[in-house]
């Protein structure tokens, strides 16, 4: 991430940051069109990420093109992301897409528990390896993919969910959907003041060990920590912890393999 990005991230989410409680869902909802409008058409995209391009001109673009098709709130918000620099495009797009992330964050309220919502859909994703080509073939429609995800979600998840989703398999720019919805998750709990590890063991952890690991987790990162436990029996034995893009990886399974990659040296 360039300095240009993290400083107009900065600038977006302090924007956000004003709106308070103001930021519903129709807010993350209409910044997640327009993400996927301005993506879809090279020209709105490039205007819309040129350096060189004042930062009222850019506004007036999106003042024309978005006033009516969304809240004031998100109309304000890419009136903000607009008038900031950003490094390139693909940058633009993420941050678009990172403000609407947190909008339906804040949307969802303290009741809101969007992160596991997102971390279940994933394991039932992983599963399935017809669905997953569903949400992810570039021969199906992304209006398709949107209504299959609203109707696997109908009653199991919150609205916030259903759209984050909704919005991940529309425009995945590239990327894969359990990398997607590792990343919305993460920036979901990060709005709501948390880290999430995911920790992964061939068998459960024990509730006492759990509770010692989040502490102990939490003192490392300085936040309160959410734990997704995933068992795979093929880590054999020991624990492996994923903080973000930092991996902890005590698993026999890892130990077998740096043995062996030592005797092939």
């Amino acid at each position: 991430m360039g300095s240009a990005t993290r400083e107009a991230l900065v600038t977006s989410k302090d924007a956000l940051a004003a709106l308070g409680a103001g930021a519903d869902l129709a807010t993350a909802d209409g910044l997640f069109a327009a993400g996927r409008a301005i993506g879809s058409s090279t020209h709105l995209s490039a205007a819309l990420s040129d350096p060189a391009a004042e930062a009222q001109a850019k506004t007036a673009v999106v003042d024309r093109i978005f006033s009516t098709q969304v809240n004031a709130h998100a109309l304000g918000l890419l009136k903000t992301v607009a008038s900031s620099r950003w490094s390139n495009e693909t940058d633009l797009l993420a941050g678009i897409e990172e403000i609407g992330l947190r909008a339906a964050s804040i949307s969802a309220g303290a009741q809101g528990d969007i992160e596991a919502e997102l971390f279940e859909f994933g394991n039932v994703v992983s599963s399935n390896n017809e669905l997953e080509l569903a949400l992810t073939s570039k021969l199906g429609s992304t209006e398709a993919k949107a209504d299959l995800v609203a109707k696997l979600l109908s009653g199991k998840a919150s609205a916030q969910t259903v759209s984050i989703v909704g919005q991940l398999v529309q425009q995945p720019r590239g990327r894969r959907i359990g990398e997607l919805l590792r990343y919305a998750a993460a920036i979901v709990a990060d709005q709501q003041g948390l880290a999430v590890a995911t920790v992964t063991t061939a068998t459960p952890i024990a509730p006492a060990q759990l509770e010692r690991l989040e502490r102990h987790l939490a003192a490392s990162t300085g936040r309160q920590v959410k734990i997704n436990q995933v068992i795979d029996p093929a880590v054999v034995g020991g624990i492996r912890v994923q903080v973000g893009d930092n991996v902890i990886d005590g698993s026999l399974a890892a130990r077998i393999n740096d043995l062996r990659l030592k005797l092939a040296s």
